[in-house]
């Protein structure tokens, strides 16, 4: 007996050990930032778990050509079979993603190719783009042992390739086709099928999932919210000033701010210098705020560098290069800004003249008069002052300090300067400051 369960627990070890570790990603959405976090932080995961193989299952238009080059960058220099399948479309960077894997399976129906690279108008982009996109193309073909001719008539109008391609037509091969030429191993219907036809049957698929904190992360990165937090910034900073020592609307703002940096930073749309540039902005409005008096230069510039890199940050722009922005993202990231400010605005005050009567303000703030009955004094001495005299103790202009009986007081005039020495005389004494003339 003691042979025979030692004898099925070596046959279960080994069976153990010999099931493949499948990790299953998706493809899903138009390639730029978001998709490249997403690649990089699924091939993590499949080196964390040590899967065998990693499949992706694409159904994309394409998106942004250097967020896609870096996906195939990581793609390439993975150590592990990565196999696409495509269950719909894989065109433009979906496609130049589908060569840089191992494998392409493609289920019925499903189309690759369509890889000229368009504005963010939708029209053909210049002519160095499309040359960038041939050369990757070709390399990535080249590299995965598939035709590079095709894969640049992908991208190139122009190319004509016997049998394949005429003159003025942009290769899209449908599922037949692309088994034909090349671009893909079999049609398939699911990623089952497909390890069945490679002979896989003691597999394990393990669906990769972002993290809560990704997920939490993806769902600030909505326009929507980037303004609710716009919205928190400013108005935590206008409670602050008006409530001096409080901190909570501090630390909202201060919170609400990291929330907005971090998700575009982690997602690779907030540049370096787009966030310098946020703090120095805000930095120049705090100089005109309580050092520079009135309005002028420095405020302007603060706003200016405030608003524009609040909109920087939302848009993948390439050091001002909007040439692949989708004009709605960057109508998105202005509605959000200017959306986010206006709110604060308005809160500052309807909100403002609300604050006064909560009963959080009433705990934290004096809302209470502080009558002279209820034996609240505001008088520097128990005595009148009224009628004494003295000496200036510092120039008056017209405020500063005297000297009464040895004793030191603030004291101010009725606008006239009093030089040091000068002697004084008490006019009122109702306030913590003493109204004095130059006695005779």
């Amino acid at each position: 007996m003691k042979y025979i369960l030692l004898f099925l627990l070596f046959v279960s070890m080994a069976a153990h050990a010999q099931k493949t570790i499948v990790m299953q990603m998706e493809i899903k959405s138009e390639i730029d930032p978001r998709t490249r976090r997403y690649v990089d932080l699924a091939l993590a995961n499949a080196e964390a778990i040590k899967a065998d193989i990693v499949i992706i299952e694409m159904d994309t238009y394409g998106g942004i050509l250097t967020d896609a080059k870096e996906i195939v960058d990581r793609i390439m220099a993975f150590k592990r079979p990565i196999w696409v399948f495509i269950n719909s479309d894989a065109a433009s960077a979906g496609a130049l993603i589908s060569i840089a894997c191992d494998s392409i399976y493609m289920a019925p129906g499903a189309s690759i190719g369509a890889a000229t690279v368009v504005s963010a108008t939708g029209e053909k982009a210049p002519d160095k783009y499309q040359s960038y996109m041939r050369s990757i193309m070709r390399s990535t073909a080249e590299e995965k042992g598939r035709n590079p001719r095709i894969a640049e008539g992908m991208v190139d109008e122009d190319i004509v390739i016997d049998s394949v391609k005429k003159e003025g037509e942009i290769i899209t091969f449908s599922t037949s086709e692309a088994i034909q030429y090349g671009f893909c191993e079999a049609k398939v219907e699911s990623i089952d099928e497909i390890l069945k036809r490679n002979k896989i049957e003691n597999y394990e698929v393990i669906k990769f999932e972002l993290s809560g904190s990704e997920t939490v992360i993806a769902f600030f990165l909505n326009p929507f919210i980037s303004g609710l937090l716009i919205l928190i910034i400013i108005g935590g900073i206008y409670f602050e000033l008006q409530t001096p020592g409080v901190g909570f609307p501090l630390f909202a703002a201060i919170v609400a701010l990291v929330l907005y940096l971090v998700p575009y930073y982690l997602n690779g749309l907030a540049e370096n210098w787009e966030i310098i540039a946020l703090f120095l902005g805000l930095g120049l409005i705090a100089v005109e705020i309580f050092i520079l008096p009135g309005f002028g230069i420095a405020g302007i510039a603060g706003i200016t560098l405030t608003v524009g890199s609040l909109i920087l940050i939302m848009v993948n722009n390439d050091a001002f290069d909007f040439e692949f922005v989708p004009a709605n993202e960057i109508l998105y990231a202005v509605a959000a800004a200017f959306g986010g400010i206006l709110g604060g605005i308005v809160l500052l005050f309807v909100g403002g003249a609300r604050l006064s009567n909560t009963r959080i303000f009433k705990r934290i703030a004096l809302v209470q008069t502080q009558e002279t009955s209820e034996g609240y004094v505001v008088k520097p001495a128990a005595e009148s002052m009224k009628g004494k005299r003295g000496t200036a103790y510092t120039v008056l202009r017209p405020a500063g300090k005297v000297i009464i009986d040895g004793q030191l007081y603030d004291a101010y005039t009725r606008g006239e300067y009093l030089e040091k020495g000068d002697t004084i005389e008490v006019l009122d004494d109702e306030t913590t400051s003493l109204r004095v003339k130059k006695g005779l």
